[in-house]
């Protein structure tokens, strides 16, 4: 999975250097307590997430709107390598087994820098009309305002 090129049409990223060290962002994607206090923008909450930390294994959160409208969200892990990279996707469920309504595929990659990581958050489509749907639900504005709940919980 990690050498997958990027494409412009389909592919949309977040790309930003934090001060929060590398380890304490693998904390914040692998441990639920972390996961539920930051992945979606406030006054969004999770409600529920279940992470089995390996290929193959469950990625499951379950979003809450500020109505109390929950959205199950389900898919599996991909690729594990702690500390740098973490991919999953909506298309499988645990055990790899295919969903009926893929959207995404997500690729989380860390570097060590001298003021902390530089974090890379792709998501991934399988065509332009699924990037244009998930840019138009405000991609970056919300995986932007989540990234800044994770730095503001871990700093």
């Amino acid at each position: 999975m990690s050498g997958a090129n990027f494409d412009s049409e389909r592919d949309l990223v977040l790309e930003r250097e934090i001060p929060v060290p590398v380890e304490k962002v693998w904390a914040a994607w692998t441990e639920p307590e972390h996961l539920m206090q930051w992945f979606v923008p406030k006054p969004w909450s999770l409600a529920a997430c279940e992470l089995d930390l390996r290929p193959g294994g469950v990625f499951r959160t379950v979003m809450r709107s500020p109505e109390g409208e929950e959205f199950p969200n389900s898919g599996c892990y991909l690729e594990v390598i702690p500390n740098q990279s973490l991919v999953f996707t909506d298309a499988l469920e645990a055990g790899f087994r295919p969903t009926q309504e893929p959207f995404m595929t997500a690729r989380l990659t860390l570097k060590a820098t001298k003021i902390g990581t530089l974090y890379r958050a792709v998501a991934m489509h399988s065509g332009p009309e699924n990037a244009k749907k998930h840019a138009d639900m405000g991609f970056a504005d919300g995986w932007g305002k989540a990234l800044d709940q994770l730095v503001e919980l871990m700093s």
